[in-house]
């Protein structure tokens, strides 16, 4: 479709509908059309008035497996309505043209996808790498221009990458594969651009909660061949909103406080004989707890029962949401939070123990939400933001005072999207 026409038709209401459909909440709706009518009016600026496609891939919120993923454990996450939108052109010079809110052009030439050490942890990196991930899979690849902007809040553990790879991801499959590549081949592609060309080692749970869409249950014992369920849940008709505070911390220079969760856990599980935890009990670890306390040190052995629980405790919830014990699955949301301090121990970083905005999110939830809500980090850890199931009755006292200490608009009242990765218009 033209840009102009797309911009008339927006303006116009036709698009309020399919909008609706996918952001959920009817309070955005103004919001939403603004935003897509600047998005593409940058676009016409930098690449000129035409022909346009525009996509779409949202952030998540992981509500239950801290930590689990990369230990071939299970993960409940849901999609929110935060997204990445790329207004995107098809060019027929294999070369990528990308303009990212308010950063400066990208420019890839697809006769040149290898990964070179300078370019880890930037945004080209991530674009080759999901463009390699294709011509692994065999998938078609082109070139395209293409101006993106993200609401996903950077660094507040919502996964504001894994929706850019996935948002890449999904045009590669619009542009060049007739939308036919599937939801977790673009998922796995993700996390291989992330964890070879941008050098972080993460799991696969962000990527395939961003990539999936809606309330998602996934099983990496496979992690190749992962097990995705969606679980329907209406939250309205228990009660209770979705609540993401953002911390204001900084995910940034906490690699290796992120690369150690795994890399400790996998160090048990060798001691095990295996590669990675999934399939060890807290028993095994108990009977073993002395040589390992010895070989690998007290976090190590903490880690490793964290994950062993936190595991169980996705399909408990999961069970509970399946039976509508709203009850239960809180106690689970409560009991992960509490496993992840304790134990998992990402609520901050042990490099500077007086910055503990999570610590001080978490403890102000207990006090303000009483009986009338649970709370738990989520996401990495160290630093961003928390997450919390409150009472609608108590979600605007619960905000006032979260925005009291980190700032108005910290907290935000979310919906469960529907959709991953899609096409918009």
């Amino acid at each position: 479709m033209n840009t102009e026409i797309m911009i008339e038709k927006i303006q116009s209401g036709e698009f309020d509908s399919k909008l609706l459909d996918v952001y959920v909440d009817d309070k955005l709706l103004d919001y939403q059309k603004s935003r897509y009518v600047e998005a593409i009016r940058r676009f016409e600026e930098i690449y000129e008035p035409g022909e346009a496609k525009i996509f779409s891939a949202p952030g998540r919120s992981e509500v239950g497996g801290n930590h689990t993923d990369h230990q071939h454990g299970t993960v409940l996450a849901a999609s929110i309505n935060l997204d990445s939108i790329g207004i995107v052109r098809a060019t027929n010079d294999n070369v990528i043209r990308l303009v990212s809110d308010e950063y400066e052009e990208i420019v890839i030439s697809l006769d040149d996808i290898l990964l070179k050490q300078e370019e880890k942890e930037t945004t080209t990196a991530l674009i080759k790498g999901v463009v390699s991930g294709f011509l692994n899979r065999q998938y078609g690849v082109g070139g395209f221009s293409a101006f993106v902007t993200s609401d996903v809040l950077i660094g507040a553990g919502l996964s504001s990458s894994a929706a850019f790879e996935s948002l890449i991801g999904t045009i590669l499959s619009g542009l060049y594969n007739n939308m036919s590549v599937s939801a977790i081949d673009i998922a796995i592609i993700g996390q291989y651009a992330e964890n070879i060309y941008f050098g972080k080692p993460c799991g696969l749970m962000d990527q395939m909660a961003c990539s999936v869409g809606n309330l998602v249950y996934i099983d990496f014992e496979n992690p190749s061949k992962p097990i995705v369920e969606k679980v329907e849940v209406d939250m309205e008709q228990y009660g209770y909103s979705l609540c993401i505070t953002d911390t204001k911390g900084s995910h940034a220079d906490l690699t290796d406080e992120y690369a150690a969760v795994p890399k400790e856990m996998k160090l048990v599980a060798k001691h095990f004989g295996q590669d990675v935890l999934r399939g060890i009990t807290a028993q095994d670890i108990l009977k073993n707890i002395v040589a390992l306390r010895s070989e690998l040190g007290d976090r190590s052995v903490l880690r490793a029962l964290h994950f062993v629980n936190e595991n169980e405790r996705v399909g408990q919830e999961v069970t509970a949401l399946k039976k509508g014990d709203f009850e239960q699955f809180l106690y689970n949301v409560k009991a992960s939070g509490d496993s992840s301090y304790k134990y998992l121990q990402n609520v901050y970083a042990n490099s500077d123990v007086n910055c503990q905005n999570v610590s001080v999110a978490l403890a102000t939830s207990d006090v303000v939400l009483g009986e009338n809500g649970v709370s738990r980090v989520h996401g990495g850890g160290f630093a961003g933001t928390i997450q919390a199931f409150v009472k609608n009755s108590h979600v605007d006292e619960y905000k006032k005072n979260m925005d009291l200490i980190f700032g108005t608009g910290s907290c935000s009242d979310l919906r469960i999207r529907k959709y991953g990765g899609i096409q918009i218009i």
